[in-house]
């Protein structure tokens, strides 16, 4: 009792200070961040968000609910893109300021729906539907390239639990990331609301049973055949003379694949330094090796074009006689990595941090490739470029169009030490359960890794540590999961509720009595107002 009780004082203490109010709710927000990659604390993230929601839900007024949102919001940009640190700098904390502002709303929202007395079992139940549908808001509009993306998705950090990857299946990470603060909400209504426990186990047991459904509907991918393809990852090789060492040391480990009868050799992002029309003698080797190895090569080539004004990224299919003509060019660019938005305003991004020196051109339209055409079983394969393999809208796209494996080819050698490279393949994983296509995940110095239909992994992935190629055994999938057939309708849903949720809320601020003891306007008689004598 005594221990409850200072723990009751010093929670009182840190509500009373702002500072220390303020200073929990960016920790509070900071904490989801520990379910992701490389800590991989998945089950953290199931009640990671319960101390911000008490936090919340004990907020004085409003203004101040809508404050400590944004402080968590900050605090969670903050922890989830920590490793930006070393290029971005003091430029990072100003972002995450901004992209912390869209949690404000989510913060005063929340403390709306958690708050008050008594909490009913419709209250209770409204509660784990508007404060997910919130967060989801949040995460729908922070996923816009131009704001940084779609990196740190709450839903994303469920990559390798089975049962989540079924849901994510039925509405893509929206679902997943609907799921999870649904089960921290109803704790938190477990913990603070003790009139509402009951509500509250109701509302788990209704996302256990969600949960739960995911095995039966939709059915698992059906399997057609397997393919075998070829993962190239040179390590880290720097200097001046990089790119062309990369280069041969990409030669060096695709010939060692030769006689494991592989039908697709992938290489990671900015693998060629140069474009393959002004060196045809890069060309000519590439295609060699895809003689030699009896595959076509799929390279990225990171160059100024000869045809086109601009730096693009771009996939090309390299095959025995040349390229293919199979082109993809990146269509969507990391914010200040690859280009600087409005540099003319924010172009001092580059004197403070390592930010583009110049914009990388964007592509028009996504591509499916034809691999092995010239074989009896030709592959459709979906390109995506690094940052592109965060957007679930792509992949979607893609499996729509008929890819049958879709193709990640990244790099984040900048970041080699940091949490960057476990995360980033791990949202193949995610790209694979929402498609039921595999993907292979193929980085120049790791992590490379390979995700089966359902989002299991295939093989063992290739670490930062390793320079190296390997081979792996890929199963193919002829269903379309719900997901690919209905697209984002979580987003729609979570828009429902939170329009459903003003409208009652406008219904009863029109219905209600005036407040006790709220003097009452003076009636007015026919002789006269009332109190004044008539004529």
């Amino acid at each position: 009792m005594r221990l409850l009780a200072e723990h009751g004082e010093v929670a009182a203490r840190l509500r009373s200070s702002r500072w220390g109010r303020g200073a929990a709710a960016v920790l509070a927000g900071a904490l989801p961040a520990l379910a992701f990659p490389a800590p991989s604390l998945w089950w953290l993230a199931y009640v990671a968000l319960v101390p911000w929601l008490l936090l919340l839900r004990a907020a004085p007024t409003g203004r101040r609910a809508a404050l400590d949102g944004w402080l968590g919001g900050t605090g969670f940009m903050l922890a989830v893109h920590h490793w930006l640190m070393p290029n971005l700098h003091v430029f990072l904390l100003v972002l995450a300021a901004l992209l912390g502002l869209l949690w404000a709303p989510w913060g005063w929202l929340a403390r709306e729906a958690l708050r008050g007395a008594p909490m009913s079992w419709g209250r209770a139940g409204a509660a784990c539907a508007v404060v997910p549908s919130g967060w989801l808001m949040v995460e729908a509009v922070r996923s816009w390239e131009g704001l940084g993306g779609p990196w740190g998705l709450l839903g994303a950090s469920q990559w390798q639990v089975a049962p989540a990857l079924r849901v994510a299946a039925l509405g893509g990470v929206w679902s997943v990331t609907l799921l999870v603060v649904a089960v921290n909400t109803a704790v938190a209504l477990f913990v603070a609301v003790p009139p509402a426990r009951t509500a509250a186990v109701a509302a788990l047991a209704v996302c256990a049973v969600t949960t739960g459904s995911a095995w039966v509907w939709p059915a698992p991918p059906e399997p057609v055949g397997t393919v075998r393809i070829g993962v190239v990852q040179p390590g880290v090789i720097g200097g001046p003379d990089g790119p062309a060492l990369r280069f041969s040391r990409g030669e060096e480990l695709t010939r060692s694949l030769a006689g494991r009868d592989a039908d697709l050799v992938v290489w990671g992002e900015s693998s060629v330094g140069a474009d393959l029309a002004t060196r045809p003698d890069l060309a000519d080797r590439l295609a060699e090796l895809s003689r030699h190895v009896g595959a076509e090569v799929l390279v990225n080539v990171d160059a100024r074009r000869s045809d086109l004004p601009g730096i693009y990224k771009s996939s090309v299919l390299v095959g025995p006689g040349g390229p293919t003509g199979d082109r993809y060019d990146k269509m969507r660019l990391v914010p200040f990595g690859e280009y600087v938005p409005a540099r003319a305003v924010l172009g001092w991004a580059t004197s403070v941090g390592r930010a583009a020196d110049e914009d990388r051109r964007r592509g028009t339209a996504q591509v499916v490739m034809t691999a092995g055409g010239g074989g009896e079983r030709p592959l459709l394969v979906g390109p995506l470029v690094c940052f592109e393999s965060a957007f679930p809208d792509m992949s979607r796209r893609l499996a729509r169009d008929g890819a049958q494996v879709l193709v990640a080819q990244s790099a984040t050698s900048t970041f080699q030490d940091s949490w960057a490279p476990g995360q980033h393949a791990s949202l193949a994983a995610l790209r694979a359960a929402e498609t039921g296509r595999p993907v292979v995940h193929a980085t120049l110095t790791g992590v490379s890794a390979v995700y089966g239909p359902d989002g299991s992994r295939i093989g063992a992935p290739l670490g930062t540590d390793r320079g190296a190629a390997a081979v792996y055994e890929v199963p193919l999938a002829g269903t379309t999961t719900p997901y690919v057939r209905f697209g984002d309708w979580p987003l729609w849903a979570a828009l429902a509720v939170l329009a459903g949720a003003a409208g009652a809320a406008g219904a009863r601020a029109v219905r209600r009595p005036p407040a006790p003891g709220t003097p009452a306007r003076p009636a007015r008689t026919v002789r006269g107002s009332a109190g004044r004598p008539g004529r």
